[in-house]
């Protein structure tokens, strides 16, 4: 299904059951607790969707492999949370999160003011993501 800097997304299926679901093996340790951390956040607060996006539900976390099982979501979604911090905001100066944010506002263009408020939607669950671009923020088609 697709891989990045922390890990490889696979499909599978339970042949107990009917549909696939999507497996995510981290290379690192780090990224992977973070993200089960913020997996078992949203699964906690019943989040199934934020502002109109789907989000993937957990399913099973394997420490072994580092794996994390998680339904698989259509678009419009909100996926990948292994830079995610939990409670806290990440402590960068200043000039560091205008860098940040002047370069994700160019990247999302028009859009940047709906992904301000998802960013606002996590943050109010504890959730401070920084890993957003336009691979991991799907947003429904706008209608004419």
């Amino acid at each position: 299904m697709g891989f990045g800097i922390h890990g490889t997304v696979l499909a599978a299926e339970d042949n107990t059951k009917p549909g696939f679901f999507a497996v995510k093996f981290h290379r690192e340790q780090r990224p992977f607790e973070l993200e089960c951390r913020v997996y078992q956040r949203l699964r906690e607060e019943q989040i199934t969707r934020i502002l109109g996006l789907n989000v993937p539900q957990l399913l099973r976390i394997d420490e072994e492999f580092r794996a994390i099982e998680m339904t698989i979501v259509r678009s419009p979604f909100l996926l990948d949370f292994a830079d995610a911090h939990l409670d806290e905001a990440p402590d960068f100066s200043e000039d560091v999160l205008q860098q940040w944010e002047e370069g994700k506002a160019e990247i999302f263009g028009e859009r940047w003011l709906e992904v301000t408020r998802i960013l606002a939607a996590l943050q109010a669950l504890g959730v401070y993501l920084l890993d957003i671009n336009p691979g991991n923020i799907s947003f429904p088609e706008k209608t004419r």
